[in-house]
């Protein structure tokens, strides 16, 4: 009868840890996109663009500034904030679920501290879950972007109205456009985005200073260097993700179709547009992602 209690201790200690890596990846999620939005921005304008529209990175954001203002930086910033929270908190619970589930898959290993392949595994599988939340939104976020690059009205009013129309243009299936390409950009992504996150930081703590201890300018630069790793091979997806999610329907049966296209009508240079400002963005976004991650984290351990 000793172990029901000690159980349903272990229970209740499991699902708070559940729910604080899913506040606190929430909370990282907020902070990336207020740091991240106008790269974002101008990576997908980069990427959707009749060639010859832009010079480069400078001259969208010259562009967007003269037709909308600073304001225009942030077009499209709502889907991602109303959908930032569920998918970084989805993937940070993902990611702490996955590592628990590969440490009761081996019961016989001989450290607690997962390798460096067995965090990018349970980094590849984080994006799984996520994706359901993070096409609709990425949809929606790229049909907003791409509207203010034209010269024609306003398409759509905001979101809510992308959702709407996408839904009556057809159905639910038109609203999860790109799922694969997401998965595609995310799986990899992901896998290289955790590893080097836990691996840098890893090196950047003093020997014997507790892991619960907040130590910023490891979090930082490993939040960083997680951005940078996941960017460098996660662009080229991510251009076939925003070509599919953007074009009218009909243009791309399919995530290879898009990429077949695209190669041919602009060379396989297409495939690496948006590297720039994708970038530019990832140090910044993901040192304020962990760091956000990190001191909600502590800030909820303190207190539930």
């Amino acid at each position: 009868m000793s172990d029901i209690p000690a159980a349903e201790e272990a229970q209740r200690s499991s699902t708070m840890e559940s729910i604080k890596s899913f506040a606190s990846g929430g909370v990282g999620g907020i902070a990336a996109v207020l740091v991240g939005h106008p790269f974002d921005l101008t990576k997908t304008r980069l990427q959707t663009a009749a060639p010859g529209t832009y010079t480069g990175a400078m001259d969208v954001v010259r562009k967007a500034l003269a037709r909308d203002g600073a304001t225009g930086l942030y077009r499209g910033v709502v889907p991602p904030l109303l959908g930032v929270t569920p998918i970084f908190a989805v993937s940070f619970w993902a990611y702490d679920t996955s590592k628990l589930l590969i440490l009761s898959l081996t019961p016989n290993r001989t450290s607690k501290e997962l390798s460096i392949p067995e965090l990018a595994t349970a980094g590849f599988l984080s994006a799984i879950p996520s994706t359901l939340v993070t096409a609709p939104v990425e949809r929606a976020k790229v049909l907003l972007q791409v509207q203010g690059q034209g010269q024609g009205g306003t398409q759509y009013k905001g979101v809510f109205d992308v959702v709407k129309h996408l839904y009556r243009e057809g159905g639910i299936r038109s609203v999860y456009r790109g799922s694969a390409a997401t998965i595609a950009r995310d799986g990899p992504g992901s896998a290289a985005y955790f590893a080097a996150y836990e691996v840098t930081k890893k090196m950047l703590t003093p020997a014997g200073q507790s892991p619960t201890e907040l130590n910023l300018g490891a979090i930082i630069v490993a939040g960083g260097t997680a951005g940078v790793a996941m960017w460098a091979i996660a662009i080229p997806p991510d251009v076939l993700k925003s070509r599919i999610q953007s074009a009218p329907t009909g243009t791309y049966s399919g995530f290879m179709d898009c990429a077949r296209k695209t190669i041919a009508a602009d060379g396989v240079a297409a495939l690496w547009r948006g590297l720039g400002p994708a970038m530019a963005r990832a140090f910044p976004a993901n040192a304020a992602t962990f760091l956000g991650v990190e001191a909600s984290k502590k800030l909820l351990d303190k207190f539930l």
